[in-house]
């Protein structure tokens, strides 16, 4: 099967796909690691790696772990021990990369654990990082932010179109455009959104205004007045009624134009003694001053005083 078809059948199938011997393949664990050896490894592949042979994922979206829940999980980890193996790929003898489980990795290092159980997976580049990044999207509790720059980067770097990556992690497309329009507010209120200080229902709403320093104001107000979601669109709606009111419609322009040219013909015609014809499409047109004679066409040039 080819590559690019494992990466369109999701979280699922990539973890799947590594072969029996990829899975296998571990080392033996140095003396006073785990007491599982690789004759005792089991049918699914997972085995106890020690903590030292394993680096980071680089793919890895989320870029901010809270150091108190990170706490709360090693307690429960020294406990109950690793209820869930992390994943991870072989890059060398003793050197392992993870592919997902980064939040139970660092985990188990507070917890000051020796060793930690894991899956073995082969996965090249492109399947690390949509592995890594579908796995975080559906199993961790990502601000809205972060969801949408894993969105972001799913479709800029493994060439997804949003109604793919909807496939991918179980989005409507609506879904998955709402989160990335996120990404076109300024960076304060993108900051405030992965602080959690503002709402993704918030910023839903204020992203309906096309001006950024309106976007800046609404914002503010809407920190230091604690608005609700509801507030801050009557907000919206309310700042957009007020441009639509001073800025008049294409019709009233035209209606003003036409105006304006009947006062001219008036005020021509009264100056010339004649009726003057003053015709416009906006940008260009002509006069036209009508003469009944030589002697009217003289009177109309002295007005002008065009004579010598």
């Amino acid at each position: 099967m080819s590559k690019k078809k494992a990466l369109g059948r999701g979280l699922s199938a990539l973890l799947s796909d590594s072969s029996t011997d990829d899975r296998l393949e571990v080392d033996a664990l140095p003396q006073g690691g785990s007491s599982m050896s690789p004759s005792h490894v089991s049918a699914s592949g997972m085995t106890e790696i020690p903590l030292d042979e394993i680096e980071v994922n680089p793919f890895q979206p989320r870029s901010h772990f809270d150091q108190e829940s990170l706490l709360e999980l090693a307690e429960s980890i020294h406990v109950h021990g690793i209820i869930q193996p992390i994943t991870v790929r072989k890059l060398s003898q003793h050197q392992y990369q993870l592919i997902t489980g980064e939040r139970r990795f660092q985990a188990s290092k507070l917890a000051e654990l020796k060793t930690i159980p894991a899956y073995i997976r082969a996965a090249n580049d492109q399947q690390m990082l949509e592995m890594a990044l579908i796995e975080n999207i559906q199993r961790e509790n990502l601000n809205a932010i972060e969801i949408a720059l894993s969105y972001q980067r799913l479709m800029s770097e493994c060439n997804l179109k949003q109604d793919e990556l909807g496939e991918r992690v179980g989005k409507n497309r609506t879904t998955v455009t709402n989160y990335l329009r996120l990404l076109k507010l300024p960076p304060d209120i993108q900051i405030a959104v992965r602080d959690n200080l503002l709402s993704m229902g918030h910023a839903r709403a204020i992203i309906n205004v096309e001006n950024a320093d309106q976007q800046l104001y609404i914002f503010k107000r809407t920190l230091a007045e604690e608005l609700s979601v509801r507030k801050v669109e009557d907000l919206v709606r309310s700042l957009a009624m007020e441009k639509s009111a001073s800025k008049p419609g294409r019709e009233s322009l035209q209606n003003q134009a036409t105006k304006e040219i009947s006062q001219l013909q008036s005020k021509l015609s009264s100056h010339f003694g004649t009726r003057v014809v003053v015709k416009s499409d906006g940008k260009k047109g002509d006069i036209r001053i009508p003469f009944l004679s030589v002697e009217d066409l003289n009177r109309i040039l002295d007005i002008l005083k065009m004579y010598s």
